[in-house]
């Protein structure tokens, strides 16, 4: 077996006030596995992929990307190697231009030139926003913005894009559209979602995270038609939809 790019082991936490917010979470992630992170609010989502870059420490347990501990000697490399994207894309842009927001990441890395230009033009066509490299963020709609969101961090050439409920907040056709981006990239994908029919069109596999603990770990398909699994862990598909009829069994 390779090694996974995402490797965590045993991983519990537990924030300043006492609150235990993950009891002991094993999760591995291949290369190019689309993954799909759900549960409940408060299950500890959020904690866990804090983790993956350093922005939270392990109290017990452990956690590595492709092979490298997630340590704070290591965060720099960790933190190019594992892109999060964010809900709210204007956490993510706050310079002038595009060109800058997306340039922001890799400069700081001293990479400049011709490498720079070069690795900004195309996180941005893989996104499809290479035409509005000189416009400010702040004239881009909601759905562009985010898409200028994922190519900051796509630029850096991570080995696995984290993605934080990617379809808040969009219109159908903005939806349609980054999934088409998201399938067409050649990259490991961890996306935390509610949106249970963005996970069945996108992610194979998916993971329940439940009370700080994996509960489940399977195809999407049987995880959203495994009735009593939902029902115990508050998830429920929007009226209407069944995966039974919407995707033929794998």
């Amino acid at each position: 077996m390779t090694t996974p790019v995402l490797d965590v082991r045993g991983l519990a936490y537990a924030y300043p006030d006492g609150h235990q917010a993950l009891f002991g979470v094993d999760l591995h992630v291949h290369q190019g596995e689309r993954v799909a992170l759900l549960g409940p609010n408060g299950a500890g989502k959020t904690t866990l992929v804090l983790h993956l870059n350093g922005i939270h420490a392990a109290g017990a347990g452990s956690v590595s990307v492709s092979g490298l501990p997630v340590e704070k000697a290591n965060l720099t490399e960790i933190r190019r190697r594992v892109g999060i994207v964010f809900q709210d894309p204007d956490d993510q842009l706050f310079m002038g231009t595009v060109r800058a927001d997306v340039a922001f990441g890799p400069a700081n890395l001293g990479i400049k030139g011709e490498e720079l230009d070069r690795r900004v033009m195309h996180a941005l066509e893989q996104v499809g926003m290479a035409e509005y490299v000189d416009r400010p963020p702040h004239h881009l709609s909601f759905g562009q913005r985010r898409r200028v969101a994922v190519a900051t961090v796509l630029v850096m050439e991570p080995e696995i894009l984290v993605l934080d409920e990617p379809s808040s907040n969009l219109d159908p056709a903005s939806r349609r559209e980054l999934a088409d981006i998201l399938r067409s990239l050649d990259v490991t994908v961890l996306m935390v979602t509610h949106d249970l029919p963005y996970a069945l069109e996108l992610c194979p596999r998916s993971v329940v995270l439940s009370g700080g603990t994996i509960v489940a770990d399977g195809s999407t398909y049987d995880v959203l038609t495994d009735d009593a699994l939902m029902r115990a862990h508050r998830l429920e598909l929007p009226f209407g939809f069944d995966p039974r009829t919407a995707m033929p069994r794998p």
